[in-house]
């Protein structure tokens, strides 16, 4: 029988769907592992303009000073 804890290796990561949980991991991701928007994109293999345009719906927009999606 296969090891169960094996595959969740070959999952690929899923991000938030909800615009605001993605606002809060995005930022976190930002924060914590990333030194900036395009960074965490090619890492996570997720299009900037995809985030982009979800945040921007509810009125974020990146900022690369504070390296963080702000409140417009």
């Amino acid at each position: 029988m296969p090891n169960a804890a094996a595959k969740w290796y070959n999952v690929p990561m899923n991000i938030p769907s909800d615009s605001f949980i993605l606002l809060s991991y995005v930022n976190t991701q930002l924060r914590d592992n990333y030194g900036s928007l395009d960074e965490l994109c090619d890492s996570l293999d997720i299009g900037r303009e995809e985030i982009e345009d979800k945040l921007g719906g509810i009125g974020y927009r990146y900022s690369e000073e504070q390296n963080a999606f702000i409140r417009v």
